[in-house]
């Protein structure tokens, strides 16, 4: 509980070796020794405010990720018993203020490293309507590190570090709650955002952690201000859940938990949809789908990937059977009655598109994952069997994706069906290889025929019909007519004479 102190042994090693003695305060608080080491311009920075009267600390997810025994890359400091003025003027000494945060507090410092810090006031928000923005700010120089921390979201990121006295502030058990995997409100104030619950979703699935019943409530109470929340900043959420997590498969848990499972009925509706035990003993394809994502996150790593890369195996992996749902039933197979979904990679690709757009996924990322849904059976349907033309046009058809994608994506499939092995199976080694072979496994080879060798046979008169001919040389070149610049030209001549 909030109060009581945390037994140092009860830490996992990894926090232990950056933690020292722990002590209760007068407050009622935990506050633990750690050690959080800052760059040293922004150390010199917070000893210089400490001197001159002001208490500056780190806040946020800097330490939180201290706690979990990784370093922190980006440092947030606030500063109490300042005014914003005061705290920018200081800061000017030591690179380029930017005021453009001013109406939350934030000063944000470019120092001659190149590296931003964001220094913040204390702030007060009070809710004004319904709106992820409907708040009004007040500042007071009077506010203390307890009532602004009250302010945070989740336990997990209400945690301070005061540098200069070494000393973590806890005043909401937000160590235990990591410590116990738990994802808390700090406060019933988490109710006033919408936007917290989708924040939750992607802490969930990057710390592994469980929602806390009395926050699911929360959560369930809040459900119907979801349409509230700008597109942009539920994309935002998304796109940290697909570039930063590491139990992606955690998603659909935290959103039935929560409630707001109503609002991506694309994934609620997986849950339940039955699939043929011989191929699939992991279960249902809710569960299957969780499991894919996972191993999606684990390939992504292993490939270091990261951006949009990430997040296009990460979606494709969560959306590639979406149409299972619709399309699932039992068939006779082999003389007996069977789970099939036939068809459900091609209908699986539009219903991809409009969950992605619907949550405002760039259309760089979307016309990525939409042709890896509709072939990811590929090494199924052309993979016993491949051959160069096949993978030449397989190449065709998923761009913008690549044959390299849909390959991370087929051994994400495979591998989310334990206790099958995983890895890569027979066909999509296959096909991988050819692709490699013919350099069309980062993308479909580029035409040999264009526009302008084109134009002069038709007196260099532009029209439709030039498209027609780069088109039908395409489709050529596709099924190995001609593989070099002069064979292209040959077969340009033999078509236009014969056209």
């Amino acid at each position: 509980m909030v109060g009581d102190a945390i037994e140092l042994g009860d830490l996992p090693r990894q926090r232990r070796e950056s933690a020292g003695e722990l002590a209760q305060v007068a407050d009622g608080s935990i506050m633990v020794r750690m050690r959080l080491e800052l760059p040293p311009l922004l150390d010199q920075i917070v000893r210089e405010l400490r001197a001159a009267g002001y208490r500056a600390v780190v806040v946020g997810g800097a330490v939180r990720d201290a706690l979990l025994g990784g370093e922190p890359k980006d440092f947030d400091i606030e500063v109490y018993g300042i005014a914003y003025d005061q705290l920018a003027g200081i800061l000017a000494r030591h690179g380029r203020v930017d005021l453009v945060g001013k109406s939350f507090g934030v000063v944000k410092l470019q120092a001659g490293t190149g590296r931003e810090y964001d220094f913040s006031v204390p702030r007060r928000d009070s809710k004004m309507g319904l709106g992820h923005r409907d708040f009004q700010t007040t500042f007071d120089n009077d506010i203390l590190p307890r009532e602004a921390a009250s302010r945070r979201d989740f336990t997990i990121n209400a945690m301070a570090y005061d540098p200069v006295e070494d000393q973590l502030l806890d005043f909401f058990g937000g160590a235990e709650d990591l410590q116990n995997r738990v994802l808390r409100a700090t406060s019933d104030a988490f109710a006033e955002d919408p936007l917290r619950v989708l924040r939750g979703m992607q802490f969930a699935c990057r710390f592994d952690l469980t929602l806390d019943p009395g926050t699911a409530a929360m959560c369930r109470s809040i459900s119907d201000h979801y349409p509230t929340i700008a597109r942009e900043r539920v994309a935002d959420e998304f796109m940290k859940w697909a570039v930063k997590s590491s139990h992606p498969g955690r998603i659909a848990e935290y959103l039935a938990a929560s409630g707001w499972d109503v609002h991506f009925p694309e994934i609620a509706r997986l849950e339940g949809v039955q699939q043929d035990p011989h191929w699939h003993p992991e279960g249902d394809v809710g569960t299957h789908t969780m499991l894919v994502v996972d191993a999606a996150a684990r390939i992504a790593v292993r490939e270091n990937l990261g951006g949009d890369d990430r997040a296009v195996l990460l979606f494709a992996a969560l959306s590639h059977d979406f149409a299972k749902a619709t399309t699932t039933m039992l068939r006779e197979r082999e003389g007996k009655l069977r789970w099939t979904s036939w068809g459900h990679e091609a209908e699986g690709g539009p219903m991809a598109r409009a969950f992605l757009d619907r949550i405002g996924i760039k259309s760089a990322i979307t016309d990525r994952v939409f042709p890896m849904v509709e072939n990811h059976l590929a090494s199924s349907s052309i993979g016993r069997e491949a051959t160069p033309r096949a993978v030449r046009r397989l190449a065709m058809r998923l761009a913008p994706a690549t044959i390299t994608d849909l390959i991370r994506l087929i051994e994400a499939d495979y591998s989310g069906r334990p206790p099958l092995p995983t890895g890569l199976p027979d066909g999509a080694i296959r096909i991988r290889e050819m692709a490699e072979a013919q350099a069309v496994d980062r993308g479909p080879q580029a035409p040999l025929i264009l526009g302008r060798h084109v134009m002069p046979y038709f007196d260099d008169k532009p029209g439709k019909h030039i498209g027609e001919v780069t088109a039908a040389a395409y489709e050529a070149q596709a099924d190995g007519a001609f593989s070099n610049q002069e064979e292209a030209l040959q077969w340009l001549e033999r078509y236009i004479s014969e056209r």
